[in-house]
């Protein structure tokens, strides 16, 4: 388990999204409106909280920047290095006091602003203030633009750091590049290393993971290292560096020996040579590398002398390995734990603690009581069940009862493998059987014969099948054959009949007289079912009103056409006989003048032409054309009375008017519907779920600015 997780530290906004955060939650989570009516003390209270809920929110969230980012003082030193490497220790922790300080800035800015708004005399003075406090603290914001950039790009690089313990087993490799490091991580962990036959394809630290001994072990696959200078050295070289120089591991230093990798092996000597101070205190081994193209044997006397002589100290070995051919590559990973493991015992062993532990463990050593020599004992019951053959046999099959696995005592086994070798009795398995009959896919074992039954011949019988539980074999009915043929000759019967029916004609039957009756029987059954069905099927009908019960409806008999009868029956009905045979007189007289009018049309044009004959008598009389235009009017007057007369009052009207008897009342009715119209198109009603909005959104908002406010 990692100590230091990076990848939880919050994102860092820049300087203008931070600001509109502070401003939008102040915006949000603080009142927005203040009435005229309100005191003094209750505004100066408004603005005050207004400042001080803005400062507090910029203090929370420094405060979350501040102690996400780790203090290099306080963490483990492979990390205050590694940090001091990739992002330099001095602009970090320049980034991290601006902060620091950018916060207590903002403290003071509305210590004093809420100290000056305590005595402010009006609103419009505390208006000022809060805004003035406000934009202070915004402008200590955007000053620290550089500060949160940088800050976050540092949170992004450590959120993609390996989660590296450095407290745990680890195996660390290092060497010049290019010379198999990240091919044997790929070998012995899950981790998959970029691996390419160029130099520096590792450019940072890659941890993997792998077991030994039921323990978890970390190994770190490092940058190559190149032989010169520290102050030469970059940023990828040093991070191996510092790994090595804060880390307790087992160190595997590789060299490769067919010097494919670019370099010779004397600049491999030299560069251990160099780093040989950070390998103190640690388990070394010299791990000689791609031997399947230069054997360790054949390798010149000289170069072998050469690294033979690197591994003279006491901790260091020398071994060979290969991870094309995967030679020496369990060997090399299983002495690097081994070697651990045996310091890390060492180092507690020589510690204070030990002897606090040594105190509490007791250890015994059992001490035999006498020299007899006990053997396993089998009682005589199994031994005579052996000697009868009830137990080690290969048709023996244990008890079972009906409500389970039951085994007795003369059912167990006890006789093992080799004695029932011995003895020629062995019992061949299901997989001695399948690989003797052809292997998996072709041979299988009958599981019938595991099959518990109350007798032991029914194992291999045909399963019958079964139905809702129930074995069909056992209900099968002994006269299915003579029922299906009756099924049959009824089926028969029963076409016959409705054949005859679609011809008209009387279906031949075949029974008796008394069969003959129970059929009829059972047809009048059918017909009262039927009508009772249907009886109950109007029950859903509409019932008549309690105005209309106990009234018959009106039956017209050949009698009953005289005007007198028609006037009672329609008097008890509540209508005026006498104002219906008046309206029918009315429409009578008025279906006459629609015709003495069509025929008054059909003669409109011989008038003309008689009134132009008239015209030219006039004139050739000798009349002047004032009289003949006097003469002219009179008649079309005289014309119109006539049209007046002839038409009447009554005009044709529209379906919806004929029930009125006059124009004021068809007046009147389009008066009362207009009236009805007039609040409900499109209006709402009692039955509506309405919730009205008394104040517009952007009058609630508090987002107002100097001027007017009562418009937009």
């Amino acid at each position: 388990m990692p100590v230091y997780n990076f990848k939880k530290m919050s994102p860092v906004p820049a300087a203008p999204d931070l600001i509109d955060i502070v401003l939008m939650r102040t915006q949000r989570r603080t009142p927005t409106v203040i009435h005229p009516g309100y005191k003094i003390t209750r505004i100066r209270s408004f603005y005050m909280r207004k400042i001080k809920f803005t400062q507090q929110t910029i203090s929370e969230r420094l405060t979350t920047i501040l102690t996400d980012f780790p203090r290099l003082n306080d963490i483990h030193p492979f990390y205050a290095d590694l940090c001091n490497t990739l992002y330099d220790r001095d602009h970090y922790k320049l980034a991290l006091g601006q902060l620091n300080t950018a916060r207590s800035l903002v403290d003071q800015i509305a210590r004093d602003m809420i100290r000056m708004v305590k005595y402010a005399d009006s609103a419009y003075r505390c208006k000022c203030l809060k805004r003035a406090a406000l934009g202070r603290m915004c402008t200590v914001l955007k000053r620290q633009k550089a500060s949160l950039a940088y800050l976050e790009e540092v949170r992004k690089h450590l959120s993609r750091l390996p989660a590296l313990d450095p407290n745990t087993r680890t195996i660390l490799m290092c060497g010049l590049p290019n010379v198999g490091k990240s091919s044997f991580m790929n070998k012995i962990t899950r981790g998959n290393v970029d691996v390419q036959p160029y130099a520096f394809t590792t450019k940072s630290l890659f941890v993997g993971h792998c077991d030994y001994k039921y323990l978890r072990w970390q190994v770190i696959d490092t940058p190559g290292i190149l032989d010169h200078s520290l102050e030469e050295r970059n940023t990828i070289e040093m991070q191996a560096i510092i790994a090595l120089a804060h880390l307790t591991c087992s160190v595997l230093y590789f060299c490769d020996i067919s010097e494919h990798c670019g370099y010779s092996i004397e600049q491999q000597c030299s560069l251990f040579k160099s780093i040989k101070p950070l390998f103190a205190n640690k388990q070394l081994i010299i791990v000689v590398n791609k031997v399947d193209e230069q054997p360790w044997e054949t390798l010149d006397p000289e170069k072998k002398e050469k690294i033979e002589a690197l591994a003279q100290d006491a901790n260091c070995s020398l071994m060979t390995m290969s991870n094309v051919s995967e030679h020496g590559v369990s060997e090399v990973k299983a002495t690097a734990c081994e070697k651990l493991l045996a310091s890390r015992v060492d180092a507690r062993v020589s510690g204070k603690k030990i002897e606090g532990v040594m105190n509490r463990l007791q250890v015994f050593h059992p001490t035999p009581r006498d020299n007899v020599q006990r053997d396993a004992h089998i009682p005589e019951t199994v031994k005579e069940a052996i000697a009868e053959g009830r137990i080690g046999s290969a048709d023996h099959k244990p008890k079972r009862s009906r409500t389970g696995y039951a085994p007795t005592v003369d059912d167990l086994d006890l006789v093992d493998d080799e004695d029932d070798a011995m003895a020629g009795e062995y019992k061949k398995t299901a997989r001695d059987l399948m690989w003797e009959n052809g292997g998996p896919g072709v041979w299988a074992p009958d599981y019938r014969e595991l099959y518990d039954l109350k007798d032991d011949e029914w194992r291999f019988d045909a399963i019958p099948e079964i139905i809702d539980g129930k074995n069909v074999a056992d209900y099968i009915d002994p006269d299915i054959d003579k029922k299906l043929m009756e099924l049959e000759l009824e089926e028969e019967q029963l076409i016959k009949e409705l054949e005859a029916q679609r011809m008209g004609e009387e279906p031949e039957s075949d029974l008796d007289s008394e069969e003959e009756a129970a059929v009829e029987a059972i047809r009048d059954r059918k017909k009262i079912i039927r009508k009772m069905s249907q009886v109950n099927r109007s029950e859903n009908k509409p019932v008549v009103p309690r105005i209309m019960r106990g009234r018959n409806k009106d039956v017209h008999q050949p009698g009953d056409r005289d005007k007198d009868v028609i006037k009672e029956k329609m008097n008890k009905l509540g209508v005026d006989a006498s104002r219906m045979i008046e309206r029918g007189r009315a429409l009578e007289r008025e279906r006459g003048r629609k015709r003495e009018r069509s025929r008054s049309r059909a003669g409109s044009s011989m008038e003309v032409e008689g009134s132009l004959a008239d015209d030219a008598a006039m004139e050739d009389v000798g009349l002047s054309n004032t009289q003949i235009k006097k003469q002219r009017r009179s008649k079309s007057e005289a014309a119109k009375r006539e049209a007046s007369i002839t038409r009447g009052h009554s005009r044709p009207r529209d379906p919806s008017q004929s029930g009125l008897h006059s124009e004021s009342a068809i007046k009147a009715a389009a008066k009362a519907e207009r009236i009805g119209r007039k609040g409900w198109m499109g209006g709402a009603g009692e039955g509506d779920n309405r919730k009205s909005v008394h104040l517009v959104k952007w009058m609630n908002t508090g987002k107002k600015r100097n001027g007017t406010h009562y418009c937009r």
